[in-house]
């Protein structure tokens, strides 16, 4: 039995006692078990700050990473909603790629080498239901498999060791985890309890970091609400440090008004300046699901696509701008994630459907500023199923925020993944990173005949060391694992049949170590 598991069944438990502030859930845990206090240590102890961004609906990555050097079958494929070419914005020292027009905030960025693009993130199995994609992102599950603690509540279990036991004390006097915006996330829920705070109203939450309270009404109810309100305040130590820390922080740089996501991330700057040692934090950004109206008929760069990624983008820029005013720019590294992404062929009501691989973003000062991946594969002739086929499993982003950021080592991420990931460079050396960016790889992958009608020659390159074939059909599914072998350097050659594949595009991804390529074949 491990050291905190034995801790968590024999040990006091600790006093917890569930109270409301303002509208807003906490859980005060007693302190006063010495013991517990001087063993029960974070492993992997540093500054670092986590931020992950969730855009909530699925959001459509055609349009937010355009793909300029497959223009033409991307304006093909969506006829109603392209952006003219024009209007995309360069990013400097990629000519092939380009962001939506309403995300200057994040062109800066990346030109200032703060923002690194991961190309076409999913899974194998893409799941089409918001509720049940969003579990498995936040789980990290595989798709047929449900899980129910979340990726970094498991993480949050190994490196704080017997929680809630114990805590808080002197090694960690704060929230594990915060996360503002909406209801409690399953990416926090531990394998027995919740590692983390949720914040459920953020401007019932700006109420109680400026200490202010609506008069509880002059009844029995009122006066029990009194009564619960004076126990918070004797009870609550979590909400003691969250204002305390509040109230450090008197000036920060400006933030657009009118953006929710902006005034989420302005409350996490001001916790972390505040001296919160807090490791994670959680934002919500909602309206993603654009079925129809995408864009403005006649004007495909205005719309409702465009308004939630300027939103986006300029609060992740006056976040940046922030930490920076506020001298902790090296201290935080921000991830996005949404549940899925949206179909190749856009709809006749100018909108997307739900689809699959998508772009995510890492942002930091100490990013490896670049691009992770290739442009996606577009069919010259997209159908209504067609999807665009994943490069990067997103536990795979995970794994190397992880070990690369948060310092985690290889016996504890083993232990939160459930298994080995591909690790990519998405962080700056000296970060506990020992990767270096890769450039475009050479043609590592030849697929013949193509079309093909039954046996198609699968031949390949490895560095040797993992190597992973796989066979996607054109809706992003896994068809079949081809090869899945630890094997020396060189290139190596594989028969597959496809006879009893239906007619249709099919996608062959290679992965190896720090690299991959997605090859399109053509079943007639």
């Amino acid at each position: 039995m491990k050291r905190r598991r034995f801790i968590r069944n024999v040990a006091p438990a600790g006093f917890m006692v569930p109270s409301f502030v303002q509208g807003i859930g906490f859980r005060a845990f007693d302190t006063g078990h010495t013991f517990l206090n001087q063993v029960l240590l974070p492993t992997g102890d540093n500054d670092r700050v986590l931020v992950i961004v969730q855009l909530n609906g699925g959001n459509d990555g055609l349009n937010t990473v355009i793909p300029i050097d497959n223009y033409s079958k991307y304006v093909n494929a969506r006829k109603n909603i392209f952006i003219e070419e024009s209007k995309i914005l360069k990013l400097r020292g990629h000519e092939r790629v380009g962001l939506h027009p309403a995300m200057t905030g994040m062109q800066q960025l990346f030109n200032e080498d703060k923002l690194h693009i991961v190309q076409s993130v999913g899974y194998a199995q893409p799941n089409f239901s918001h509720f049940r994609a969003t579990d498995i992102w936040m789980s990290a599950s595989d798709s047929k498999q449900v899980l129910n603690s979340g990726w970094l509540g498991r993480f949050l279990d190994e490196a704080y060791p017997g929680f809630p036991a114990g805590y808080p004390n002197v090694n960690m006097p704060d929230p594990l985890a915060i996360q503002i915006g909406s209801v409690a996330s399953l990416t926090l829920q531990g394998p027995i309890q919740p590692m983390g705070m949720s914040i459920s109203n953020p401007s019932s939450f700006y109420n109680l970091v400026n200490n202010i309270e609506s008069p509880a009404p002059n009844t029995l109810a009122g006066m029990e609400l009194s009564f619960i309100r004076e126990t918070s305040r004797q009870t609550q130590k979590f909400s003691e440090v969250i204002k305390a820390a509040n109230a450090k922080v008197i000036v920060q740089n400006p933030y657009p008004t009118g953006n929710t996501l902006a005034d989420q991330l302005k409350i996490v700057a001001r916790l972390i300046k505040g001296g919160l040692k807090t490791k994670i934090y959680m934002v919500n950004y909602g309206g993603f699901d654009t079925h129809a109206n995408q864009v403005e008929s006649g004007n495909n760069g205005s719309g409702t696509h465009a308004r939630l990624l300027g939103n986006v983008s300029s609060a992740i820029k006056a976040f940046m701008d922030d930490l920076v005013y506020l001298g902790i720019d090296d201290r935080v590294l921000g991830m996005t994630f949404s549940e899925f992404g949206r179909r190749i062929l856009s709809n006749a009501s100018r909108g997307t459907d739900h689809g699959a691989a998508a772009p995510l973003f890492i942002f930091g000062s100490r990013v490896q500023g670049g691009i992770s991946g290739s442009n996606p594969i577009i069919p010259t002739n997209a159908g209504v199923g067609d999807n665009i086929p994943f490069q990067y499993d997103f536990r795979s982003v995970y794994a190397s925020i992880l070990s690369n950021w948060l310092c985690v080592d290889d016996g504890m991420l083993n232990t939160v993944l459930l298994k080995n990931f591909q690790n990519l460079p998405l962080t700056k050396l000296g970060t506990c990173s020992v990767l270096k960016p890769v450039g475009d790889p050479e043609n590592l992958l030849v697929v013949y005949p193509n079309p093909f009608h039954k046996l198609i020659a699968i031949q390949f390159k490895t560095i040797g060391g993992h190597t992973l074939l796989q066979v996607l059909d054109g809706a992003g599914r896994l068809v079949k694992i081809v090869y899945d072998k630890e094997v020396a350097e060189g290139t190596y050659r594989i028969d597959f049949d496809g006879e009893h594949l239906p007619p249709g595009i099919y996608y062959v991804r290679l992965q190896n170590q720090l690299i991959q390529q997605v090859k399109s074949i053509l079943k007639v």
